[in-house]
C-alpha cells in the first residue's frame, strides 16, 4: 500500500473469524490498520487473555456487501478465470459483466 501511495492509517479491516490469530492482528497494528476480525471461539480451552480485541459490528455488516458482489463477478467464468492476456481486454470483460449484474438488478426491481 505504501508503494501505492494509499494511505491506511486508522481504516478498518475486515476479515472474517479464520483470521482471528495473534500474528495476523499484530501485522495489522504494525501497519496501522485496525483489525475487525470477531474472536474464533472454537477449539479453545482458556479465555484468551491481554487487551480486549476490537469488533465493530456495525462496520463488520458492511462486509457483506463487498463479498456478495465479488460473488456476483464469479458467475461470469470469463470472470473469474481469466484468460486474457492483456489488462485492457480482461478490464473490457469487467465492464461487460458489471452492465449485465446492473441491468439485471434494475430489471428484478421493475
Amino acid at each position: 500500500m505504501k508503494r501505492r501511495g494509499l494511505d491506511v492509517k486508522g481504516a478498518f479491516f475486515n476479515a472474517d473469524s479464520a483470521f482471528d490469530t495473534r500474528r495476523a492482528r499484530k501485522m495489522l497494528w504494525n501497519h496501522g490498520v485496525i483489525p475487525n476480525i470477531p474472536e474464533n471461539k472454537r477449539n479453545r480451552k482458556t479465555i484468551k487473555r491481554g487487551r480486549k480485541r476490537h469488533f465493530n459490528r456495525d462496520v463488520y455488516k458492511r462486509r457483506f456487501v463487498s463479498e456478495r458482489s465479488f460473488a456476483w463477478i464469479d458467475v461470469f467464468k470469463t470472470l473469474l478465470i481469466r484468460f486474457e492476456r492483456k489488462a485492457i481486454y480482461c478490464l473490457g470483460f469487467h465492464h461487460l459483466g458489471f452492465a449485465l449484474i446492473n441491468l439485471r438488478n434494475t430489471l428484478a426491481k421493475v
